[in-house]
């Protein structure tokens, strides 16, 4: 049963509100006015009630110098009155909720079985990176020993996994854990950038060399002089720039556009989602860039082979989201329950973007089963049935429903989602807009850059 302090200066409300509480079997004092709700403060008070429009001091005021002291007690803003402008500050603020007058017995009782205990965790002073890699499964064992093996030599290393499984991440720990820390690693993701610009992107050019060539350009090789370049899915890269590629592994030596060749010192690590060995046999990857690159190969396994990762990941990533200074929440059993039976489609990243989610959504100190929401899947699954209507529409119906699993199961990459539809990015885009599908349906932004993609 909790102690619950009201505020407001509304005296029927008051007086309907505490005979609630008693009712409910907890305990209740009031308080008339912003300045004497703060008196009436005390460690014994585990919530406040507190109306936003009152004379003198205003409710938000009164937060703020609530939320501002020691261990304060979970806050919640009611209001005759609610606007999109005091609903957001009083949640910036740190309220628990906000809700509008009247509020009913039920909902009171609802309200009161969800707020966070008094005993709050201490605040975080751990700090957490996002380069961290977390596992220790037997799959994720194998990927660190093979960190260890081959960060000191200079062999190329080819990393193998699906999307959203952490390549990037192996490719900063060979980087981070070599001799070559102290120099720079650069990342140039070769989906992400078109063909014709790629050359340019990688070796660099010469002012005046081509159209729109207005300065010199280093190139991600040079800029990764001395340090690590992390070539990110090349298995799309184009078979013409595959043998440029071939040739710099070859000779250490990268010739800009327009210029005169140039050492390169850079240490190569490419990664991929794809199946170079199929791609080989297919004519759309140089079988001889294939077995220079795969050196030293690391697979990164999914993360649906790796349950034992699901829960220390997801404590990382409760501690990412911890503001400084903040409490760090935790993970309550239904919530690690509801975590470990997800199959995990979208892999770490998914996994991070639902935990990320619930930290920010969940004002309780313990993240419980239904703060836990798994994907878009949930809500745009494929219909049961075969669909209704006319033949156009049954197809724009099934088209629709697919694309958007696909946007879910890839995490909102377009690229990936593209890829196992089997049609072009640029279709894929064009039907998104067909069908009213936003940016909320997909995190890829559509323009080209050099860089992180999701990995």
């Amino acid at each position: 049963m909790a102690n619950v302090l009201i505020v407001d200066d509304d005296p029927a409300l008051r007086e309907g509100l505490f005979e609630a509480l008693t009712d409910l079997g907890h305990t209740a004092q009031t308080a008339s006015s912003g300045r004497e709700g703060l008196a009436a403060l005390s460690e014994t008070v585990e919530a406040v009630l507190l109306d936003l429009n009152m004379p003198g001091m205003d409710g938000i005021e009164v937060l703020r110098r609530i939320r501002a002291r020691e261990n304060p007690p979970a806050v919640v803003v009611l209001t005759a009155f609610a606007s999109a402008e005091n609903t957001i500050e009083a949640m910036r603020l740190g309220a628990f909720d906000h809700l509008t007058k009247p509020i009913g017995r039920d909902e009171l009782r609802t309200l009161l079985t969800r707020l966070p205990s008094r005993q709050r965790p201490a605040a975080t002073t751990a700090t957490a990176s996002l380069d961290t890699l977390i596992g220790s499964s037997e799959g994720m064992r194998r990927v660190q020993k093979a960190i260890g093996l081959a960060a000191d030599t200079q062999s190329t290393v080819l990393i193998f996994g699906e999307t959203g499984t952490g390549k990037e991440l192996v490719a900063r720990a060979l980087h981070v854990h070599s001799q070559r820390k102290d120099g720079p690693f650069i990342a140039v993701n070769c989906a992400a950038i078109p063909p014709d610009l790629l050359e340019s992107e990688l070796f660099g050019h010469v002012k005046g060399s081509f159209t729109g060539a207005v300065a010199d350009r280093t190139g991600a090789f040079r800029d990764a002089d001395n340090g690590t370049l992390f070539l990110d899915e090349i298995g799309d890269m184009p078979l013409a720039m595959q043998a440029k590629i071939l040739r710099v592994l070859q000779e250490r030596m990268i010739t800009p556009v327009g210029g005169k060749p140039v050492r390169a010192t850079a240490r190569v690590v490419a990664a991929t989602h794809r199946d170079l060995s199929k791609l080989v046999a297919a004519g759309e990857f140089r079988e001889d860039l294939y077995y220079r690159l795969n050196v030293v190969p690391i697979a990164i396994p999914p993360l649906r082979e790796r349950p034992a990762d699901i829960v220390p990941l997801a404590e990382h990533f409760v501690l990412l989201s911890a503001s400084p200074g903040q409490p760090i929440k935790q993970l309550g059993r239904g919530a690690i329950d509801k975590l470990t039976r997800y199959n995990w489609p979208g892999n770490v990243r998914q996994l991070r973007n639902v935990v990320e989610r619930a930290c920010v959504l969940t004002r309780s100190h313990t993240i419980e089963a239904d703060d836990i929401h798994t994907s878009a899947e949930e809500t745009h699954r494929l219909p049961a049935g075969p669909p209704t209507g006319d033949l156009p529409t049954a197809v724009a119906q099934l088209e629709e429903a697919m694309i958007r699993n696909a946007l879910a199961a890839c995490g909102g990459n377009r690229t990936e989602a593209a890829r196992r539809l089997n049609i072009n990015r640029q279709l894929l885009y064009t039907k998104m807009q067909r069908y009213g599908l936003s940016c909320g349906d997909a995190s890829e932004n559509p323009t080209p850059s050099v860089g992180k993609d999701d990995d």
